[in-house]
């Protein structure tokens, strides 16, 4: 199976390559613009099976510990919409768009397994939470939300318009809310990323678009 990992920060790239063992792995830019480009851009030139967006993020209290890795079960794009008199409208709410993709259940069941993983939807931003307020909103608004970052929908957005299936996998630097850069741990995330990636690979190759 030929498969894309998608990052956004060389550090991220260089965490996956050294042991994802054999995935096409590239930094494709920081936010969902720069990662849908670099990624439509790869899947134009390469035949690929799979898309993976991967890398480090934010993880939501009582779900996703510092440290810890999450396998989404759905990807949304949690500010793509509208404030509005009555509260936040998403671009669904507004009669167009899309701000969901969901990756195959199997393969995010089997690859949470192999990774030791939480499963969970993981919110695209571009805007990165940093007040207790702000992540009360989106756990109110998303209440199976496990993590946060700003590169899984444009990913998602891109493979949707190859018809490729997509996954996504963050490992926890922080928390979502307040930022505390003393308390970020992003060498402990980039060493989870990589240990999660090392796992990977014999559930990307054992798996198929027709295993539910």
């Amino acid at each position: 199976m030929n498969v894309l990992v998608v990052t956004a920060v060389p550090a991220e790239r260089d965490a996956v390559t050294r042991a994802s063992g054999g995935y096409d792995v590239i930094a494709g830019g920081v936010g969902p613009a720069a990662a849908a480009a670099a990624t439509a851009r790869a899947l134009a030139t390469a035949p690929y099976d799979l898309v993976v967006s991967a890398g480090i993020g934010g993880g939501f209290a009582g779900v996703a510990p510092v440290g810890s890795v999450v396998v989404a079960d759905a990807i949304v794009a949690a500010d793509l919409g509208a404030e509005t008199a009555e509260g936040y409208v998403p671009v669904t709410g507004l009669g167009f768009g899309t701000v969901e993709h969901l990756p195959p259940a199997a393969l995010v069941r089997h690859a949470a397994r192999a990774a030791g993983a939480a499963v969970g939807t993981v919110l695209t931003v571009s805007t990165v939470t940093g007040s207790a307020a702000r992540a009360a909103e989106l756990r109110a608004r998303h209440p199976h939300a496990a993590a946060e970052a700003m590169e899984g929908f444009g990913v998602a957005e891109a493979a949707a318009l190859f018809g490729l299936p997509v996954l996504e996998i963050r490992a926890v630097s922080n928390a979502v809310g307040p930022r505390e850069r003393d308390a970020w741990r992003i060498g402990d995330a980039l060493t989870a990323l990589g240990d999660a990636f090392g796992k990977l690979r014999p559930v990307t190759e054992s798996w198929t678009p027709y295993d539910h």
